[in-house]
């Protein structure tokens, strides 16, 4: 598993703030690996999802640390989503 995933599962729970995710999401990080959010928390996974966005590094860090917006790196290509846009809509809001 890469550096890159390790921290994202670390700010990503820090984010969550101990809540729970109702539904399920995952980030593949292009080159990287993949991160599942679900009611169990935030783990290195590449199981099914509701929903899956897709960026790279980059970008995903990006939207980390709140300088991209997700709805705008949508709108912009950098983020490709596929599967349910509400559950997409509802993790952009936690990451907001």
């Amino acid at each position: 598993m890469s550096d890159i995933v390790n921290a994202a599962v670390t700010a990503l729970t820090e984010k969550l703030g101990g809540d729970s995710f109702d539904g399920s999401a995952k980030f593949v990080i292009e080159g990287e690996g993949a991160i599942v959010i679900d009611a169990e928390g935030v783990r290195a996974s590449d199981d099914e999802t509701d929903v899956t966005m897709t960026a790279d590094a980059e970008t995903f860090q990006s939207i980390l640390e709140g300088e991209t917006n997700p709805t705008a790196a949508f709108m912009s290509g950098k983020l490709a989503v596929d599967g349910d846009m509400g559950q997409a809509m509802k993790l952009g809001g936690v990451l907001s």
